[in-house]
């Protein structure tokens, strides 16, 4: 059974109240995204309110959080209050189709962790359905509310299965987003990449592609790569 709670070195999340559990993926884009600078962040889908946590520790920002599944929308908020950021993260029972900022608010950058698997069966759990199926929230409608809610030098930073990326990348093309940082994550050096975190903004240009591994030698032997990206975070390092 998964804990109800996940200590990190500077905050505590609790999930008994969310349909998903804090995930590695998670991790990983909060403290890879280039979000250094940003004075306004905007998480879509925060769920337990990690990535808009991540984002309160690594910046200065005013951070909006949006999360439509009531039992998430309670876990974040408990979360968020508990927190040393709790003034610096505001956060909406919403829907990212229906949220309206304020007149002229835009976002330097969105974060996401966005649903998977849009071909597969959906989870017999209402909850964990709507939160990684595309039943409520498509590509093009993430897209859809990205480019309306970011600045002309914004960024958007997501994680997507690497079946996934390519469908989505070509999305955004259309759109007008386009991908200029790539981090494929591979879980062990015998396992080929099973995510891929990923930049995007308006600025067309060749992306800069990287590739870490998260365990080598065995398991629970971490890489110095992974070590050195989430050290701020993990207790364990």
């Amino acid at each position: 059974m998964a804990n109800n709670y996940f200590e990190f070195k500077q905050f505590t999340v609790h999930q008994e109240h969310a349909p998903f559990k804090i995930t590695t993926d998670s991790v990983l884009l909060g403290a890879w995204a280039k979000i250094e600078g940003s004075m306004k962040i905007l998480d879509i889908g925060t769920g337990t309110g990690i990535l808009a946590l991540m984002a309160a520790q690594r910046t200065d920002a005013q951070i909006v959080a949006i999360e439509p599944d009531p039992g998430s929308y309670m876990q974040a908020g408990l979360n968020f209050t508990g927190s040393p950021w709790y003034d610096r993260i505001t956060l909406f029972n919403s829907t990212v189709q229906e949220y309206k900022p304020d007149t002229g608010l835009l976002f330097d950058a969105v974060i996401t962790n966005p649903p998977y698997f849009i071909d597969s069966l959906p989870n017999p759990d209402a909850g964990r359905a709507r939160a990684r199926h595309s039943l409520t929230l498509s590509y093009q409608e993430l897209l859809e509310a990205v480019l309306r809610l970011l600045t002309p030098s914004g960024t958007l930073h997501l994680v997507l299965p690497v079946n996934e990326a390519s469908r989505f990348t070509n999305m955004a093309s259309s759109s007008g987003l386009h991908c200029c940082r790539r981090l494929y994550v591979r879980p062990t050096t015998a396992l080929p990449p099973a995510r891929v975190l990923m930049t995007l903004a308006y600025e067309n240009k060749t992306a800069e592609e990287s590739t870490i591994v998260i365990e080598k030698g065995g398991r629970h032997k971490y890489s110095d790569e992974y070590v050195s990206l989430t050290k701020d975070f993990y207790l364990k390092f």
